[in-house]
């Protein structure tokens, strides 16, 4: 790979969805784009058209958002989170996950785990939540970043 990951999450509402991920997550914004039908077909993305917002971490990480001009009706998700099919969430990697937890709170977003950070092992914190379309989004802070992820000690990510 020659950049950092970045991933698409199909959305119904795109504005909303944009300014959740800009105002509550801190993501900043890169680009917009319109892709018609026919290009849309042959990506096999979607039968008509959409827009694709892109959205960038501090870190570089990418988030497109995906708006096709006929959404699919919104999925029903309920129970614990690999009990789903096809479960899949969003890692954000945080230094002060209170202060994360409490940003997402002011903007009215409710914790599957609850309103407090769950410590899964010594020095590893995490709390789980939903974006505005469901979409499951992890926060995670470590005692020892470096010991979790070595490569950030030199920059090099």
């Amino acid at each position: 790979m020659i950049s950092p990951l970045e991933v698409g999450l199909g959305v119904r509402d795109l504005s909303r969805m944009r300014h959740f991920y800009e105002t509550a997550l801190g993501c900043q914004f890169v680009s917009e784009v319109a892709v018609p039908a026919d290009k849309a077909r042959q990506a096999a993305l979607s039968d008509g058209g959409y827009t694709v917002v892109r959205l960038q971490t501090s870190y570089g990480e990418r988030i497109k958002l995906l708006a096709p001009a006929n959404p699919p009706a919104a999925a029903v998700r309920s129970g614990p989170i690999l009990d789903q099919p096809n479960a899949c969430y969003l890692t954000f990697i945080v230094d002060d996950i209170d202060a994360a937890i409490a940003r997402l709170q002011a903007h009215g977003v409710e914790f599957l785990t609850g309103p407090a950070r769950v410590e899964v092992r010594p020095g590893t914190f995490l709390s789980f939540c939903r974006d505005p379309e469901g979409n499951v989004l992890e926060l995670v802070q470590y005692a020892d970043i470096h010991a979790y992820r070595p490569d950030l000690k030199n920059g090099s990510v």
